[in-house]
């Protein structure tokens, strides 16, 4: 029968290289890197600036999808009206989005 499946015979296994293992760990940082940490810190950069240029009168638009007219500005706190005589106070980290004025109005 060995005619028809020749007999394969173990061999030593060979040791994998430091080098191979350390450009595999390297490419996996960069890849990680690339891929996950440098976009969120982009877009947390952006977030940041955003929040640092509210100011009174500007139109925002809240994570929990609140549209309002700021009225009051503090450090971390900003009061929005969101209906003629209705003020909410919020965090300045809540808000997702500056909108161009007379947004609100158009809706």
């Amino acid at each position: 029968m060995n005619f028809l499946f020749p007999t394969a015979y173990a061999q030593e296994p060979g040791a994998p290289s430091l080098t191979y293992n350390l450009i595999l760990f390297g490419g996996m940082f960069v890849l990680f890197y690339l891929i996950l940490w440098r976009p969120q810190s982009k877009r947390a950069k952006e977030h940041k600036e955003l929040i640092g240029g509210i100011n009174k009168g500007d139109e925002v638009l809240t994570s929990g999808g609140l549209l309002g007219k700021v009225t009051r500005v503090s450090d971390d706190y900003i009061a929005i009206q969101v209906a003629e005589g209705v003020e909410l106070k919020i965090q300045k980290a809540s808000v997702a989005a500056a909108l161009p004025k007379g947004t609100i109005a158009q809706i």
